[in-house]
């Protein structure tokens, strides 16, 4: 029988929605995937056809990575990245199996938003080489002064409803996801206006108490950003932003799992109390990601890298951003938080793909879904990356 150039067949442990399947198999035609389960269960003409086999004892097939929260890398940043620029982001990022990805913006003036929205309109427009940019995240400009970590406080606004129906009449369906601060002035009628246009409203760089939490979860908000970090922490009178975070089951929560934003001792606490779908891995990664320590910009404040950790220039204790990939946030979580590799998986993959809204064609194996793929070998370390069933790496 004549093989197909498109199709491939992959063996090994297969994380599915359903778990993970030990002896299983994936195969791929076209940009979908058209089996993946027990290898004993595969139909016998898929195998037949298929152009490639891998047959592994060992090793994982899993879903590609779904990043919400990255503003850049590889020496780029999405505020500033012409074509070249955002290839380059792109290409980075599917080489440590980010399949999926959202454009996260900066707090910058408004004008300069407009034109990343721009930017990043025009690129999904064309086909897209390497991990696809599912939209944008707008984290900014409608935070809190209080908490602005490595945000530009002079460019802090209070939320505008204005600013939101331009952004979606001009940009129809772009902006996937924002981040802003549910205590201001006008944050509860924009949490209102973004469900109500199917956009994520989420809380970061945030002074909220508990009970504003709760009152923005009833206006429609259902998920936090980079938990613990820019915002209210814990504490046994005051439950504050985090304690909102870590109690409510209608808020998903992002972690920015790398050693350094979070202790895993904490990360191991969110995992806990989350609902299985609620434990969100993201990098939060900046143009330094890539890259050797040196200076860099972000937002248009000055960051110096050191052993890969970032911070403000001007305030050595002020993080700014991350270098994180995604495969190493997945091995953190795996090996030094004590996730199994199906929970991981899932804060990699579906959980964050479910947030924003496209879990109905990637973020998981399975028949119909796009054939977003990763091998990785028993030390968790990756080996290939498939998108829409092209071998990228």
């Amino acid at each position: 029988m004549s093989r197909s150039p498109q199709s491939t067949l992959l063996y090994g442990s297969v994380i599915t929605p359903g778990g993970l399947i030990p002896d299983g198999a994936v195969a791929m035609q076209g940009e979908q995937i058209v089996y993946a389960g027990p290898a004993s269960g595969l139909p016998s003409v898929l195998e037949q056809e298929a152009e490639q086999v891998i047959r592994r004892k060992g090793g994982y097939i899993m879903p590609g990575f779904v990043d919400i929260h990255v503003h850049g890398g590889s020496g780029e940043d999405f505020m500033e990245a012409d074509i070249e620029g955002l290839n380059a982001i792109t290409s980075f990022h599917c080489s440590q199996g980010t399949t999926s990805m959202l454009a996260t913006t900066m707090t910058a003036p408004k004008h300069a938003i407009d034109a990343v929205l721009q930017n990043i309109q025009q690129y999904r427009s064309s086909t897209m080489p390497y991990a696809r940019l599912e939209g944008v995240h707008l984290e900014g400009p409608f935070i809190s002064p209080q908490w602005p970590g490595a945000q530009n406080p002079e460019h802090i606004v209070p939320a505008s409803i204005v600013w939101l129906e331009e952004w979606q009449q001009n940009f129809p369906g772009l902006v996937k996801l924002m981040t802003l601060a549910p205590e201001r002035d006008g944050a509860l009628e924009a949490i209102s206006w973004l469900k109500e246009h199917g956009i994520v409203a989420a809380l970061g760089h945030t002074d909220a108490t508990y009970e504003q939490v709760q009152r923005a979860v009833d206006a429609g908000l259902s998920h936090g950003v980079h938990t613990f970090n820019a915002m209210t922490g814990l504490h046994h009178r005051k439950p504050g932003t985090a304690g909102a975070l870590l109690g409510d089951d209608r808020l998903s929560a992002e972690i920015i799992a790398d050693g350094i934003h979070v202790h895993p001792a904490a990360v191991s606490i969110l995992a806990r109390l989350k609902p299985a779908d609620g434990l969100i891995l993201v990098t939060d990664a900046v143009s330094a990601a890539g890259m050797p320590d040196g200076e860099y910009m972000l937002g248009g404040l000055q960051t110096i890298v050191e052993k890969g950790i970032a911070t403000l220039k001007s305030n050595s204790n002020s993080l700014a951003g991350s270098t994180l990939t995604m495969i190493q946030g997945f091995q953190y979580l795996v090996k030094k938080v004590g996730l199994s590799i199906q929970q991981a998986s899932a804060a990699a993959s579906f959980n964050p793909a479910k947030v924003i809204g496209i879990d109905d064609r990637t973020g998981s194996l399975a028949k119909g879904l796009l054939a977003d793929v990763l091998l990785l070998n028993d030390q968790l370390d990756l080996e290939a990356v498939w998108v829409q069933g092209s071998r990228k790496y």
